[in-house]
């Protein structure tokens, strides 16, 4: 691990001239795997410094740390993962052990570490066998949590003496909590928790020696760095931790520290910072604690939130075989099968039920604690056991989708939405049957819940028991005008609430609303230019909390980000809350994304990208976006090589409808000639003509890497319609690939496709209909409807049937009710009709698609004499994850578009094959 310190990047254009006099190098597999990517960047609270990881596709990351005005940056060789304090005054980054490492030693010898870097002065602290690190609310502190320091020696005497083993997660380790300012510190041993309050004013941590048999909470005042110790036990383990934001109250569960930790019940129970004393909280024969209750404050630390349970289960062991009459007990014996049984009522089919089994083990049920009044409150339970926790006092959202779970198997995912009282735990049920994608959402003060439903927007007022149709006067739709699924049409969401309930923006398909919780009404707040121009507004640029959803206030300026569907770029712009207008701030040709904007200034991070630029990091004003200050200097990285560019196409597909594409020309392109094509698509591509290209190896085609050898990239936007998938995959694809003839880009005897997943769907149908295509590969594809319905999605253990029936396969209706549509949308029914080669690849443990879909397929054209070959990675999901995997199919893939579509000599595996070996 290294530290670097860079100069201004301005110092940099000396080098970069040279570089650019120097001659173009042919992009290689290597460089990609050596090119970095940017991963999302942090900022301080005060905006002026930002840290972002360089993370190559292969190798290992670099930590970026800027100083926003200055943009001096340093730079931590291996760092990951960062945290800024509020200040920016100190950065870590986490160091994870080398690749080199990690594909040579043992998992046991594999440890990760820390920096500790001071921004202002270059000096950085380096901590080995470190598992967690966090800065306090107020940047002042550090913790520093290390690994459980395991030692052979002590394992053996602990065998030795038939001490019962104890459970990883009870066993502490050590921790430092250093004052950033000057470096003093405090260690605690056999730490299992600890927390900050969200203020910064105090410290607490959890400490249980359990050989000693010394259990401790001890709090550290923040302020005046005085330690405290609060509470202690022999014989209780403690567990989760709390501080109330006002320095009051601590709160903490704790159990019985003999009991196994599964099977170990918890007590909740609050300290008086006031007077160190214990305060117990009450309790219920329904409800109890377990490992998994995690507890929390609100932010005026007037109620805490607790996760309980009705009980806590024990511990459910097989039976053994100790003695000869053991092997004739009916009870022992078959108490040792391996068997699940589906039952037709069951609410989850039993895939489903086992992926969801240990998310279910920790379930907790969310609970209030009235702080003042030590009452607490039950809110969610097991017919409603979903509450969506927020800031508001009396009321929160809960959703249950217990009585749909039979359903998902066919019709997908629905939920019944509930106003819960935190008063009284009473439940009011709002919604019956809602989309699971169309969460409402509840005002800041709790008097209104906003919500879609069947094209509508809807407020609720909660006092006045009555909802309102907000959009039931307004022309425009406030439904996605691009649905193309089976079913009602989705909306485009809500943006913020304003903070005080007054209000709250709603979106259509290109502009923002905003209504009003008085009158019930609303206008455009982008004054109709979006819809004006096909532009897509939407609000951008608040600070986000994990737990509060951002609002914006009455007058406040707001940042507005703009997509233009016709000309595909990005522009920001500015509007004033309540009043209807915008003023354009910046214009461009490229994709903006804004990436993070500081808690306590005004400064935004933002990339900015084309296909020929790379998506550098920029600081600026909220307000002043366009004087944007570049932070990063990636786009270096393209400086060895001739990069090529992309342009929008646009035809009229088989139906007459305008579609558009993004042509992607080879490096040195010739006017006049004709080059051979990689089409590459899924459902609508054209948003990504500003798109920098993904630099990594993975199962798609490499877009630079392959213009650089002399191929043009045809991404085109396919539109579905409901019950014909693969016809209308196969117009889109037809009328754009002969667009490109027409044009005279695309040889037309060397056009090939790709896809994966539902475009290796879609690739596989098209070429049983059209010969247009040369060579064709694709990947995870659904070749048999029929056979594919009633399968599992292994991932999630869902069944697939409702993909088909309302999901993305689009055929509308059961197997049942329309067997020839799935017919007809089957490519393995057409097999005969094949005349392009193809080449299918799946991971034999593909957790989506069943692999066994590319077999049906494979056997299909072996069977009628087609060219076809099979690529099976072992022990792969949908998606490969082995790096030598990836990069293997990386290369065959192009083999195969070379050979067929370049004219290259075909490899040895596609002329001949691979037999089966064995490695040892």
């Amino acid at each position: 691990m290294k530290l670097h310190t860079f100069l201004p990047l301005t110092l940099l254009a000396a080098s970069v001239a040279v570089n650019a006099a120097q001659q173009p190098k042919t992009l290689s597999l290597n460089d990609i795997m050596h090119f970095e990517t940017l991963q999302q960047p942090v900022i301080s609270d005060n905006g002026r410094v930002i840290a972002v990881e360089a993370m190559p596709d292969r190798g290992d990351s670099r930590a970026l740390v800027n100083i926003a005005a200055t943009q001096k940056q340093y730079v931590i060789d291996g760092g990951s993962a960062l945290q800024l304090n509020s200040q920016g005054s100190f950065a870590i980054a986490k160091i994870e052990p080398s690749l080199l490492s990690a594909e040579t030693l043992k998992k046991s010898e594999l440890h990760s570490g820390l920096v500790l870097l001071n921004t202002s002065t270059g000096e950085q602290q380096q901590f080995e066998k470190v598992k967690h690190a966090e800065f306090s609310p107020n940047g002042e502190f550090v913790a520093i949590w290390f690994e459980v320091e395991k030692s052979e020696e002590a394992d053996k005497e602990a065998d030795k003496d038939d001490k019962a083993k104890v459970d990883e997660k009870d066993t502490g380790s050590k921790i430092k909590l250093i004052h950033l300012a000057d470096n003093n510190v405090h260690e605690f041993e056999h730490v299992t928790q600890f927390a900050f309050d969200r203020v910064g004013k105090n410290f607490v941590v959890a400490s249980n020696d359990i050989n000693n048999q010394r259990h401790t909470i001890t709090k550290v005042n923040l302020i005046n760095n005085t330690l405290n110790q609060l509470h202690q036990s022999q014989t209780q383990q403690f567990g989760e931790l709390s501080v109330s934001d006002d320095g009051l109250w601590l709160a903490f569960t704790s159990g019985d520290a003999a009991v196994k930790r599964d099977e170990r019940e918890y007590q909740l129970s609050i300290i008086d910072l006031k007077n160190s004393q214990v305060k117990p909280t009450p309790t219920t024969e329904e409800w109890t604690l377990n490992q998994y209750s995690k507890i929390f404050f609100s932010e005026d630390s007037l109620r805490l939130f607790v996760g309980r349970v009705p009980q806590v289960d024990k511990v459910v062991s097989l039976p053994e075989i100790k003695q000869q009459a053991d092997l004739f007990d009916t009870e022992i014996v078959t108490g040792l099968r391996n068997l699940k049984v589906w039952h037709g009522d069951d609410p989850k089919i039993k895939p489903h039920e086992v992926k969801q089994y240990s998310k279910e083990l920790q379930r907790t049920y969310l609970a209030v604690l009235h702080v003042n009044a030590n009452r607490i409150v039950q809110l969610a339970d097991k017919d409603v056991p979903n509450v969506q926790y927020g800031e508001q006092k009396r009321y929160l959202l809960a959703t249950s989708d217990v009585p749909y779970q039979k359903m998902i198997t066919w019709a997908g995912f629905y939920q019944d939405v509930y106003l819960v009282d935190l008063n009284t735990g009473r439940k009011q049920q709002l919604l019956t049957q809602h989309p699971t994608n169309e969460m409402p959402t509840l005002s800041p003060n709790a008097r209104f819940v906003a919500y879609y439903q069947q094209g509508q927007l809807f407020l609720y007022d909660i006092a006045g028991v009555r909802r309102h149709t907000i959009s039931k006067d307004i022309s425009v739709s406030f439904a996605n005008e691009d649905h193309d699924y089976p079913g009602n049409a989705p909306s485009y969401g809500f943006g913020p609430w304003l903070a005080d309930g007054s209000g709250i923006i709603a979106y259509d398909k290109y502009d923002a609303w905003q209504f009003s919780s008085a009158s019930f009404d609303g206008f455009m707040l982008t004054a109709g230019e979006g819809r004006k121009t096909s532009t897509q507004m939407r609000i951008e640029g608040l600070y986000e909390d994990k737990n509060v959803p951002a609002t914006i206030a009455q007058q406040q300026t707001v940042l507005v980000h703009g997509y233009n569907e016709k000309t595909k770029a990005d522009s920001l712009y500015s509007a004033v809350v309540g009043v209807p207008g915008l003023t354009t701030l910046m214009e461009t040709d490229a994709k903006v994304k804004v990436l993070a904007k500081s808690k306590n200034a005004d400064t935004i991070v933002y990339s900015k990208e084309r296909y020929d630029l790379y998506p550098d990091l920029y600081t600026a004003d909220i307000a002043a976006p366009q004087d944007g200050v570049k932070q990063t200097a990636l786009d270096k990285q393209r400086d060895d090589f001739n990069w090529a560019s992309a342009e929008l196409v646009q035809w009229r597909d088989a139906d007459g409808r305008l579609t558009d594409g993004v042509l992607i020309k080879p490096t040195n392109y010739q006017e006049g000639k004709q080059y051979p094509v990689m089409v590459y698509f899924y459902r609508f591509m054209s948003d990504r003509l500003h798109s920098f290209p993904h630099m990594a190896i993975n199962h798609r085609p490499n877009f630079a890497w392959y213009a650089d050898n002399g191929y043009a990239i045809f991404l085109p936007d396919i539109r579905f319609e409901v019950g014909y998938p693969g016809a209308s995959a196969v117009k889109g694809l037809t009328s754009g690939v002969q667009k490109l003839i027409d044009m005279g880009i695309a040889d037309p005897d060397a056009v090939g496709i790709q896809g994966h997943s539902w475009g290796g769907y879609q690739t596989a149908f098209a070429v049983t209909q059209t010969n247009i295509f040369k060579a064709a590969v694709t990947g995870a594809p659904v070749s048999n409807m029929t056979s594919a319905y009633s399968g599992i999605r292994h991932g999630s253990g869902l069944a697939r049937q409702f993909q088909y029936e309302t999901g993305q396969s689009r055929i509308g209706e059961s197997l049942f009710n329309s067997p020839q549509k799935y017919i007809e949308n089957s490519p393995v029914f057409y097999a005969e009709r094949i005349q392009t080669p193809m080449m299918i690849m799946f991971g034999d443990k593909d957790d989506a698609v069943p692999w066994e879909q590319g077999v049906e397929l494979y056997l299909a054209m072996r069977r009628t004499g087609k060219d076809v070959v099979f690529l099976q990675y072992e022990d792969e999901p949908h998606h490969l994850k082995k790096y030598p995997n990836k990069l293997d199919y990386t290369i065959r893939m192009k083999q195969y578009f070379d050979h067929y579509l370049k004219g290259a000599k075909a490899p040895e595996w596609l002329e001949k094959g691979e037999a089966y070996k064995e490695y040892q």
